[in-house]
This record gives structure tokens, sequence and C-alpha cells, in this order.
């Protein structure tokens, strides 16, 4: 009977002894390698597509493929016990439950709402380099400035890093990438000039700490088509201006007849300017269309005054003075949109 006892005693021993050196290894290796100086990790990405901007929000969503670089020696292999020159986990199933080692998790900083990940790819060298490949589809928050509008370009911004860490733990480099071609990504009113990874830090993420962050900066060049709002916009408004001139050519004794051609540009006009209101970036600040058509709007105005004084100045027995301020509406109003045009692309080029 003590014999039994003992072997049934050894039996646990041998087994707490397994379950804690199988925890103190799984514990190592779900810890960061250990090193004096900062953990490489080459961060690599290759945009697939932009699928919309949002200027409301200003953000803007895309996809593309994160690549994950770093050498743990943990990781470290034989080939010729293995069996095979290179390991792979792929699907989330073998990476989350076979992969027995720890994996720096790369996070969007600047997500706004969605982020979708696909299944990774995990390839394990013999030096112990591992490659953590997956496409991902997410929603990102940028900083657009929209004081050119439709004239406006952007660097629509993305900031990949290891949340928690500072930049002595952690270095965040760029990894090379296949570049994305220009003329691959498709979006409607834009296009895509270029494509840059950098470097970067960012305000301290770890709790109690005021070191940095490491992170790698991705910024997109685009720039947008003006052609939808020129043709939208101000095409057609520029047409109803011009015809609303047609009244200094109208008999001076019309006065009804003037007035309403001008109204009817005017209220052609506010129909505009209602429809605009869901087309065009609501902000605060002034954009070139915006002065473009408050000051059609303007001119307008200004065509029904010169009626009322024509028509005054036809009651009162004037008329030549009458004709002559119709005849110098013909060129002055021309040639103060004109100029009022001209005078809106040199501000707005100069001050912004």
């Amino acid at each position: 009977m003590r014999s039994i006892f003992q072997t049934v005693g050894l039996v646990f021993f041998f087994v707490a002894t397994a379950a804690d050196a199988s925890g103190t290894s799984q514990t190592v290796l779900l810890s960061p390698p250990q090193s004096d100086e900062p953990v490489v990790v080459r961060v690599g990405f290759q945009l697939l597509d932009i699928n919309s901007i949002d200027e409301q929000t200003e953000s803007f969503e895309f996809s593309g493929v994160l690549t994950v670089q770093w050498v743990d020696q943990r990781q470290a292999f034989d080939p010729a016990t293995e069996g095979v020159s290179e390991k792979f986990y792929q699907g989330n199933f073998q990476f989350n439950e076979i992969s027995p080692s720890w994996y720096p998790e790369i996070s969007l900083l600047n997500v706004a709402g969605m982020f979708e990940k696909g299944e990774p790819l995990c390839r394990v060298q013999p030096d112990g380099t591992c490659t953590l490949v997956s496409s991902i589809n997410a929603r990102a928050k940028t900083s657009l400035k929209l004081m050119h509008y439709p004239f406006d370009r952007h660097a629509l911004r993305l900031v990949f890093g290891i949340p928690g860490y500072t930049d002595s733990e952690f270095r965040v480099e760029p990894l090379p990438m296949p570049e994305s071609s220009p003329g691959e990504i498709h979006l409607p009113q834009w296009s895509l000039l270029d494509v840059r990874s950098t470097p970067a830090t960012i305000l301290p993420t770890s709790p109690g700490s005021n070191q940095p962050t490491s992170t790698l900066l991705v910024e997109m060049d685009v720039k947008r088509s003006p052609m939808f709002v020129l043709r939208l916009v101000v095409g057609p408004l520029f047409l109803v201006v011009v015809l609303s001139w047609s009244v200094f050519w109208m008999d001076r004794a019309s006065v009804g007849d003037r007035m309403s051609v001008s109204f009817v540009g005017l209220l052609t006009a506010v129909a505009y300017q209602i429809i605009l209101g869901d087309i065009l970036p609501h902000i605060a600040y002034l954009t070139p269309i915006n002065v473009f058509v408050n000051l059609s709007f303007i001119l307008m105005c200004a065509s029904i005054v010169v009626n009322l004084i024509v028509g005054e100045l036809n009651r009162s027995g004037r008329g030549a003075k009458a004709d002559t301020l119709d005849n110098r509406c013909k060129v002055a109003f021309p040639v103060v949109y004109l100029l009022l045009i001209v005078m809106i692309s040199v501000v707005f080029s100069l001050r912004f």
C-alpha cells in the first residue's frame, strides 16, 4: 500500500513539474524578445484601393496588405531536424492555436470605426526571422484642408504602431514593399499621385510613461478632379448670370418684363444653392466655389436694383440717362464679373 502511494505521488510530481515547465516556456514565448536595444519591427504597407473619401467626417476607406517582420531567436530551428526549410502558419486557427510565438500587434492608430483584418500568414525562417502578412480593410481619420475646393489636394495618412510600448522598447522601421501604381487606383473625382512610408513618433501610448511611441507613417497624395463641380455648378450658374444681363438690352419702359427675367435668374441661383447644400462640403470656412456662388447671387441682385433705377428714370422723363445706365451696365457687369473670378483665383492661390 505504501508503494502505491509513493508511485501516485511521483506521478503527480512529474505532472506538476511538466505543467510548470510548460507554463514557464509559454510565458517566455508570449513575452517580447529580451534585448538591451529596442526590438526592431519592420512594417510594410501595400495599398490596393481607396474606396471612398468623406469630406464631412474627414475620413477615408481603404484596403491593402500589411506586412510585419521581426526577429525572434526563440523561434529559430534546425531545418534538418524539423524537416522543413521554412515554417508556415496559415489562417486564424493555425496562427492563434498552433503558432507558439509572441508577435507584435500592429494597430492602425488613427482608425475611424471600421477595421477588418483578413486571415494571417506567418512565415518563420530558420534564423528566427518571422514575417506576418494579412490583408486589411479599414476606415482611417485624416485631416482634410478644403480651402482650395474643388482644386484641392491632400495627403491621406495612415499611422501604424504598437500601442502600449515606447520607442525605447520597440522601433518601427519601413519594410520595402511593391509600389502601388497610381494608375491602378480608381476613385471617382480623385487621382492618386504618390504613396510613401516614413518612420515617425507620436505622443506616449504607454501608461505611466512620457516617452513617445514609434510608428510608421504612410502618406497617400491624392488630387481632386474638378470637372464634376465645374460642369455641375460653375458652368450652369455662369450661364444663368450671363443670361440675366439680357435685361440691359430690353426696353426701358418694360420694367415688369425686366424684373421677371431678373427674378427668374435670382430664383434659379437660390435653387442652385439649395441643391448644392447637399453636394458641397459642410465646412465653416469659405472655399473658391462658395465665393463664386455668392458673388453670382450678388450680381443678379444688383441687376434688379439697376432695373428699378432705370424704371424710375424713365417715369421721371429722363430716358436718356436710363439708356446711358443700360449701356454702361452692358460693359460693367461682364467686366466686373470676370475680374472678380480672377481675383478669387489669385487670392485663394496666394493665401493658402
